[in-house]
């Protein structure tokens, strides 16, 4: 979706202004290469690095800076992908002090991190000291962090700002994709400038967005009048340490923290952008709920005219710690009430009312925010949210706002007495963790992070607990000393076992507890998008790890044992099976006294389907049918193979299964119950259209279709397309997007994934207009929606897509054809969507 208007395909990433089409995180792509380019048209000899551990919502980074190669080594910028978090930030704290360890090539190296937000909690150390030791002056570090404020795609809901101000580290918060560009510079000015390391925070409504903006002439940073320190505020090599520790916690809190702040007012990063001529009320927004604010005006009818003729002013805050008093205090002043519109736990109006408090008069108006029942502290702010905010707040003095709020606020959704299906994430079809993420009869399992945390909604999996990342199985150190239970499995991917949980295994082996890691190798980190794990670790070199650690006992579960029978490289004593002994081998194991351990290897299933597409893997030349005549229904195919391309098929005699073809990956599990209705065909292959005859039916019939009646785009046009994980549902939002861009109108796609892509529930809403400015916040709001695309009746059916449909304006296009959801696999008479 990297598009410009002038050459549809050209990278932005070579293109220097103009309007462009990206996402954000194509933004966080773009942005190191415009620094190179800052510091190059300012005749400085730099570098950049960028490091982190990828997690939603910036799961896909590291894949597009991938892509970016060529690009990113055009401008002297390295790409190192950390082994975890905490290390990425440890290396990039190395390159602000490279002329430590000799002689640079370079005057200074920009860093980039990047973690989504329970790696900047496991990172928090790193940043506390490598902070408090400082930036270099031509370097800077801008730690970017991706919040899941709703958790959806998270175990639970989080906030990285209260990380951040503990470690003293500065924090901007844009509200676009144009302001992770704008804001990122910034940062790294700012960090160059002050010594601090600055956090960028970003949330999956900006970064997961598609946005056509202008990129801008290069900003031109100020710093601040008035004379800075002798000793500077950056990384001071002559501070001897230890005996000069105390010496770094002065100079950060009384000169580099009010350098930040200083700089901010330079800058003007904080602004206010609608004055009130007689000022009433004031709004201080933060980041993204920004845009949710202005969207609110909208939906509420206000123009920007009719919010100033109220007597309503807004004050835009970039860096949301230290608040920057000064330009925050002056705007307050003089209005009856400011209203902090900030997610999450009060930051900004905190720091706002303690600046406020000395103050008398008029220059100390009502703050309020958070608390009773005007703004909520958990989950995220929609537009209509902030509306009703507005309506409790103002609404005595500016009844209007009621009364246009009572006109959107009704609840829309299905028939009455209509019981819509939950299209729940599920494993893919032939996931390895179908089979491996079974546990014995009489033992139970503790999950982790991984696509194989789906197993706790399972039962029948027996997995009841998980831990962070890094932390599976210590749980259990901890409760086995006070438990009647003698022994646990332990589930652990390769992914996170790479990334920390070789320690969890380590601390096992020193507690010397009873437990069976089972190690999930999958040679694709699934969740994210496939990507490989760091450090191309492999199932034998694991085996030789576990042996060095002291585990006593090995077993290398294989779906293709052959080849690792007698490989010299397993670890002594190691022994390979085939995975259809995965329970016996289980039995075995939770006998055995001390930490024993399962490699068990099989191929991601989507990875498998991508090599096979891309010709980097041998398609199996076999298929398996069920034939409905024999099939009796019993659902053991399911039972076998846990498998969600197995279907329900009604028919005259009852419900039968079949096997969706074109969803299945080839993994035959649903085979080993040995039924007779089971058919495996060799050399078949799927019957495809007729190309020719499509292409003569389009010639025939495509020019018999009326023009279509076009929008005149006096306000957005709103389009929600809905559907399952992995159908196109994506595609089809970029595609419209994209259009929309080369057409020469301002454009917006805001895709809800997470775990949907397993299966699950995928949202797409796509806003189109004239300019960018008729779009304010990326969400479709209540009743906003002129078209529904619905690939999928029952995403389309759920509460908050109905949500946003209108008997009076929203056209609907859906398929009405009956996709099972994941009930179907356990339990054989569920009922099927309608």
């Amino acid at each position: 979706m990297e598009l410009s208007r002038k050459a549809p395909r050209a990278s932005i990433y070579q293109q220097a202004q103009g309007q462009v089409f990206l996402t954000g995180i194509q933004a966080l792509v773009l942005l190191p290469m415009l620094q190179r380019r800052l510091d190059r048209a300012n005749g400085l000899s730099t570098a950049g690095l960028v490091s982190g551990y990828r997690g939603s919502p910036l799961g896909a980074y590291d894949q597009q800076l991938w892509k970016a190669q060529d690009d990113l080594a055009a401008h002297d910028i390295v790409f190192q992908p950390g082994l975890n978090e905490d290390l990425a930030a440890t290396a990039l704290w190395g390159a602000q002090m490279h002329t430590a360890f000799g002689p640079g090539r370079v005057d200074g190296v920009f860093g980039i991190w990047y973690g989504k937000g329970p790696g900047v909690d496991r990172t928090g150390d790193v940043f506390r000291t490598a902070n408090m030791l400082g930036t270099s002056p031509l370097g800077g570090v801008l730690a970017v962090s991706g919040d899941d404020h709703a958790a959806q795609s998270s175990m639970y809901p989080h906030q990285t700002d209260g990380i951040y101000h503990a470690a003293s580290m500065p924090v901007l918060q844009p509200a676009s994709v144009r302001e992770v560009i704008e804001l990122g510079l910034a940062g790294i000015a700012l960090s160059r400038y002050c010594g601090l390391w600055v956090g960028l925070k970003t949330i999956a409504e900006v970064v997961e967005t598609a946005a056509t903006f202008d990129l801008t002439d290069a900003p031109v940073f100020v710093a601040p009048a008035g004379p800075a320190p002798d000793h500077g505020y950056n990384w001071d090599p002559k501070l001897a340490w230890p005996g000069q520790r105390a010496e770094l916690e002065r100079r950060l809190i009384d000169e580099r923290l009010p350098a930040a702040r200083a700089w901010a007012r330079a800058n003007r990063i904080d602004r206010t952008v609608v004055e009130a001529a007689q000022r009433r009320f004031g709004i201080v927004t933060v980041g993204k709920a920004h845009q949710d604010l202005m969207q609110a005006f909208a939906d509420l009818g206000l123009s920007t005219d009719d919010v100033v003729a109220m007597g309503i002013s807004v004050y835009k805050v970039a860096m949301s710690w230290p608040l920057e008093t000064i330009g925050a205090c002056a705007f307050a002043g003089g209005h009856e009430e400011v209203l902090v519109v900030e997610e999450k736990r009060s930051n900004v109006e905190a720091q706002l009312k303690d600046a406020l408090y000395g103050l008398e008069g008029a220059a100390r108006p009502r703050v309020s925010g958070k608390g009773g029942a005007v703004l909520p502290e958990v989950s995220e702010f929609t537009p209509l949210i902030v509306a009703r905010a507005l309506a409790a707040r103002f609404g005595d003095a500016l009844p209007l706002l009621r009364e246009r709020l009572a006109a959107i606020d009704r609840p829309r959704s299905a028939r009455p007495g209509a019981v819509i299906p939950i299209r729940a994430p599920y494993f893919c079809s032939g996931c390895p963790h179908n089979t491996s993420t079974r546990t014995p009869e009489g033992s139970r399992s503790g999950g982790g992070i991984g696509c194989h945390v789906m197993a706790l909604a399972q039962p029948e999996l027996k997995t009841t607990t998980f831990s962070q990342m890094g932390g599976e199985g210590a749980q259990w150190l901890g409760a086995a000393p006070f438990s009647t239970t003698g022994h646990l499995f332990q589930n652990l991917g390769d992914g996170t076992y790479q990334h920390s949980g070789l320690l969890a295994i380590r601390a096992a082996v020193a507690a010397k507890t009873n437990i069976t890691y089972k190690i999930l190798y999958n040679d694709a980190v699934a969740m994210t998008g496939g990507q490989a794990a760091e450090g191309a670790i492999d199932p034998a070199r694991i085996t030789r790890q576990l042996h060095a650690e002291g585990v006593v006992r090995i077993a290398l579960v294989s779906e293709d044992p052959a080849r690792w029978r007698d490989c010299p490289d397993l670890a002594p004593g190691v022994t390979v099976h085939e995975r259809s002994t995965l329970d016996a081998i289980q039995r075995e194991l939770r006998t055995i006294a001390g930490v024993s351990a399962i490699v068990y290897e099989q191929t991601c299933a989507s990875e498998k389907r991508r090599r096979r597409k891309r010709g980097q893997l041998p398609d199996p030349d076999k298929r398996i049918f069920i034939n409905e005549r024999v099939c009796e229904g019993c659902g053991d195919c399911s039972v076998q193979s846990n498998c969600i391309a197995i279907e329900p098929l009604e028919t005259a005699y009852g419900r039968k299964r079949k096997i969706n073809q074109s969803a299945c990956n080839k993994d035959v599990s649903c085979a080993k119950g040995f039924c007779p209705s089971f058919i495996e065909i060799e050399g078949a292959r799927l019957r495809k259209p007729d190309d020719a005859r499509l292409r003569t039916l389009e010639a025939r019939l495509v020019p018999t279709l009326p023009l279509p009646a076009l929008p005149a785009l006096a306000d957005s046009f709103n389009v929600v397309v809905t559907g399952i994980g992995g159908s196109g549902v994506l595609t089809m939002g970029a595609l419209l997007g994209a259009a929309a861009h080369l057409e020469g109108k301002a454009a917006t796609v805001l895709d809800f994934t997470g775990l949907a892509q397993k299966n699950g529930a995928v949202v797409s809403q796509v806003r189109i207009a004239a300019t960018a400015q008729q779009i304010g916040a990326v969400r479709v709001g209540p009743g906003a929606a002129d078209l529904l695309l619905g690939a999928d009746i029952v995403v389309a059916a759920a509460g908050d897509n109905l949500a946003r449909l209108s008997p009076t304006r929203t056209a609907s296009v859906v398929n009405t054809d009956q996709t099972p959801t994941s009930a179907v696999v356990r339990q054989r008479d569920a009922a099927q969507p309608t």
